[in-house]
Formats: C-alpha cells, structure tokens, sequence
C-alpha cells in the first residue's frame, strides 16, 4: 500500500485525530494478539458441538506467591463480535496472565456465526440466535461439576464472570439470566452465586451500539437482523435486564474505537435508573485491545478489579 499523502489544511484536525487514533488501534491490536496461544491445563466438554468447551488454567504464582490451597474461579467469555474466526485461543494469554495472578480460570468457548460470510467480501456473520445463547446458558450451568473434575483447586463459590468486547455482553447476560423474560428458555429462578462481574469494553447497550454501528452492526445480526431486533432485543440486551443485584464493574479503555465509551456509560446510566450501581473505571491512553494484553498496564488494572470481587 502506498504511502498517504500528508493531510492538508482542508482536511482538520478531525481527520488527523481518526488517523491517529485508528493506527493507535492497529498497534494495540497487534500487540494483544501477538502473544503465542496458551494451552489449557485441561478442557472439558458441556454438550456435543466441538465448541461446546470450556478450558480450564489451574492458579499458579511464583516464590512466596504461590495460589492458596483453593482459588478464586474466573470464567473468561471471549469476544470477537460473535463471529466464527474469533475463538478461544485469541484470548488464551489472557487467561494464562489471570492463572498467574493465582486465579483458577476455565475460558468458555460457545457457537458464534457462520464460517463464512454470506456474500464474498463480507464480514462473518455475528452470533447464532438461539445457539450462542443456549451455549452460554449450558457452559454456565455445567460449570460447578465441571470444575470439580477439571481443577479441583477451585473454589466456585468465589466465582467472578468477566468477559472481552462481544464476551463483556455475554458475561451481562448470563449474570442477569434471573432478570429475564420470563417465557425465556435460559431464566433461572434467582441470582445466579457469583461474586460479581468484570465486565470489558463490553457490547453492553444494543440500541446505542446499533446507532455507532460497533463492529459492523454485530448486535443486530447476532438478533438476526432488522425484523428481529426488536423482537428478540429484551432477551439478550444487557441494558434492558437491570437491575441484577450482582456487583458489576465495567473497565473501559477511553480511547476506544471498537467499542466506544458512550456504550459503557449508557449502560451504567441504565443500572443508576434502575436504582443499582455498576462501577465504570475509565482507563487513559487505552484502547480496546490492551485490556486483555498481558503485556498492557491495563491488563494488571483488570486483574485488580477482579480481586476486589473475587477474594
């Protein structure tokens, strides 16, 4: 690709602002994905799709901060914009990084889109309704007699959900599965005994993140399309299933550009209406990928707000 021209004086100050920030973007996104995949120290089937498995990171310190007998349990729902080419493994270092903060960790893996676009030149379809949420639901569910096989050094009743981008609205949604309609087939009878969420640049208001357009539309092709937002909206929309009486904090980067912060704090503004207080901790000079980079300072801040719930 040619080098661009130097913008001119016609171009302002905007433009120049949407270069920098767009590169800024770019070099976070490689950095975060720039670390080699971490494999599990176990993986656990919940159904019988090849996605339908949770990985499980057993705590592990070093020197005098070895992990206490049982550890804290940290479920990880990766994001990609519920589509196909974004599973697990991306987010794997990430994991890795919690494991050695002493965390006990199982990363859940669920079905996302189709593989392949439906026209070519096309992004991959976001999400399958009702399966990405059905496998959510299920991961959750069979996650205690999961765990108890694969990482006995657990303690599920010091459970804390956190998730990534796409994965910050499914970690939401399954805390907040007790608030749902109530023909829904994934309603549970009461709060779910979690110790909170920790919530990352999530998709967490689909109406404002239609109007910004995040991630090409993905909210509303996850609810498959226009015909069927509105309909399928207050089942999986995190905004509108408030309040939880679930400790929530999202951490969100102020630079963001995937997910914009205005997506964030419509949210927050939805659970104070609600009469429920969720925690927003705006991180500056940060972006959207550093807060799942282990190499990123936002990456220990993360870690931290997870503590605060967890131990």
């Amino acid at each position: 690709m040619p080098d661009a021209a130097p913008p001119s004086d016609a171009a302002g100050p905007e433009n120049t602002a949407g270069r920098d920030a767009a590169a800024r973007d770019a070099a976070e996104e490689e950095s975060a994905f720039s670390h080699p995949p971490v494999d599990p120290d176990a993986t656990a089937a919940y159904g019988d799709h090849p996605d339908q498995v949770i990985d499980f990171y057993a705590p592990r310190g070093s020197g005098a901060a070895a992990p206490p007998a049982l550890a804290p349990l940290v479920v990880v729902l990766h994001g990609g914009a519920w589509r196909a080419p974004y599973d697990r493994r991306h987010i794997s270092p990430f994991a890795d990084f919690l494991a050695r903060r002493g965390f006990a960790v199982a990363s859940v893996e669920y079905r996302r889109g189709a593989d392949a676009p439906d026209r070519p030149g096309e992004a991959p379809v976001a999400g399958r309704w009702p399966d990405t949420f059905d496998d959510v639901a299920a991961a959750l569910d069979a996650l205690p007699a999961l765990v108890r096989e694969a990482l006995p050094q657990a303690d599920p009743g010091r459970t804390v959900l956190t998730g990534h981008s796409a994965g910050g609205q499914l970690a939401l949604w399954a805390a907040a599965r007790h608030v749902l309609p109530a023909d829904a087939p994934w309603r549970i009878d009461g709060p779910a005994p979690l110790r909170g969420v920790v919530a990352l640049a999530p998709i967490a208001d689909f109406a404002v993140a239609e109007k910004l357009d995040v991630c090409g539309g993905a909210s509303g092709q996850l609810l498959g399309g226009e015909e069927q937002f509105p309909l399928r909206q207050p089942y999986a929309d995190p905004a509108l299933l408030l309040p939880t009486g679930i400790a929530t904090t999202l951490v969100q980067g102020r630079t963001d550009v995937v997910v914009p912060q205005a997506v964030a704090e419509s949210y927050a503004e939805a659970a104070a209406k609600a009469g429920e207080v969720v925690g927003l901790t705006l991180l500056e000079s940060a972006g959207h990928f550093p807060l799942i980079d282990p190499a990123a300072d936002a990456c220990a801040v993360v870690a931290e707000e997870i503590a605060q719930l967890a131990w």
